[in-house]
């Protein structure tokens, strides 16, 4: 209710108002274009493609909202852009050059937005060659050089769009373009997925207490990923007071906000990346030794695959909760910044000792924010094997939606404060 209370609030002011119907126009103009297929497929085999397991595909798929399976000219969705941005994110850690220009303020920032554009074209017109040449070759009805050129084209060319669509939205609209178009794939999936459900359960496939679970499952991972996507732990921060020149400054107290899930979704995308990596393999080669091993011992389909796959993934999403939060967050980087202004944890001396206690607060809520990231990507798992229900990816595309939908209301919210502000002069 109090959300829906701030979005009726936001219509009434003129500017946020402009800035929401837009945002939704461009959701608009993404949901078209996702159901506007690439030329010369031959539908129906297309369709036999995508029955069972598809691995890694599926994920595709759940960035794409459904565009992926259909072939449409935002197949590869943003999902190359995802990758650059990650890849310059790790580049920022290992080479000065794009450490350097991390630091530089906004001329750097633009020259790695830049960089992380050229980047995701290439990115893409490396898939979309390898999907168009390899994976949807058969379901191409064309097989000559210009027809596999026209498609790769039209791929990359899709993501490009998508990719200045977020751009215009960061701009114009509210909330980050990019995240938004990840959940408005997300949510486009919904209906269909309840309609599956529907039929499921009127067809006898599926009990009322399938039904009731899975309802149960959804409530209690929304409430959980709002409580913790919310939870902080607030370091106090002591600034000195000091004098420059006739006036004085510092002497405030503040914090360091450290994010109980500072890693976000990455984890688990990376985890699912690596256990789905193997069954996108027997996906080219169907029937072999090979593939038989995989869907017995490493597929959530198989028996007792889906309790090893579960391990894994918990292990997996654990180890890159702490790998990609020691990415984001640097402790010696803080502590630096708090010494040179003067500033100092209560208790603790500045310097070595601050850094051990930021590594140390640190590791012990990343605990929390991992083993909440595999209790949510389990799950679903855990429920379909109990329930018979198909909900994979389920835990992950409640996760993406609810923060981006927290998030984006956070700075609808940031805006109202902005324009209801007075000032001290009226």
């Amino acid at each position: 209710m109090e959300m829906l209370k701030t979005v009726k609030q936001a219509f009434r002011v003129p500017e946020i108002r402009s800035k929401l119907i837009f945002t939704l126009l461009m959701l608009v103009v993404f949901r078209i274009g996702s159901n506007i297929p690439v030329p010369g497929i031959n539908r129906s085999a297309l369709a036999e493609m995508f029955t069972g397991e598809t691995g890694l595909f599926d994920l595709f798929d759940l960035f794409s909202g459904g565009s992926f399976s259909n072939f449409t000219i935002f197949a590869l969705s943003i999902t190359p852009y995802i990758t650059a941005s990650i890849v310059i994110q790790l580049l920022t850690m290992a080479f000065p050059y794009f450490e350097r220009l991390a630091k530089e303020g906004e001329e750097g920032r633009k020259k790695i937005a830049r960089i992380t554009r050229y980047m995701t074209v290439v990115l893409a017109l490396i898939q979309a060659t390898g999907l168009t040449v390899g994976l949807f070759r058969r379901a191409i009805v064309d097989q000559s050089a210009f027809s596999f050129a026209v498609i790769i084209l039209i791929l990359t060319a899709g993501t490009a769009f998508l990719m200045w669509l977020g751009e215009k939205i960061n701009e114009h609209g509210i909330g980050n373009g990019i995240s938004l178009i990840i959940f408005g794939g997300i949510v486009a999936r919904i209906p269909t997925g309840l309609r599956s459900m529907w039929t499921q359960f009127t067809d006898g496939s599926m009990s009322v207490i399938s039904l009731i679970l899975f309802a149960v499952f959804a409530i209690v991972v929304i409430l959980g990923i709002i409580e913790i996507q919310q939870g902080t732990r607030r370091i106090p921060v002591q600034y000195a007071k000091r004098v420059v020149g006739r006036k004085m400054y510092g002497g405030q107290s503040t914090h360091i906000p450290l994010k109980v899930n500072q890693a976000g979704v990455i984890p688990v995308i990376f985890a699912l990346s690596l256990l789905q990596f193997p069954l996108t393999i027997t996906y080219f080669f169907p029937g072999s030794s090979f593939t038989e091993f995989v869907t017995k011992w490493l597929s959530p389909a198989g028996n007792p695959g889906v309790w090893v796959y579960a391990v894994f993934n918990v292990l997996l999403i654990i180890f890159f909760n702490y790998f990609y939060t020691a990415i984001t967050f640097n402790p010696v980087e803080v502590a630096q910044n708090m010494k040179a202004n003067g500033g100092f944890i209560p208790g603790i001396r500045p310097g070595r000792a601050t850094v051990e206690y930021l590594t140390k607060v640190m590791s012990r809520i990343s605990i929390v924010g991992a083993i909440f990231l595999a209790i949510i990507a389990t799950l679903p798992t855990i429920i379909s094997q109990i329930g018979g229900m198909n909900i994979h990816f389920g835990g992950t595309s409640l996760l993406i939606a609810v923060g981006v939908a927290l998030e984006t209301m956070k700075q609808l919210e940031n805006q109202m404060v902005m324009r209801n502000y007075q000032g001290f002069l009226k």
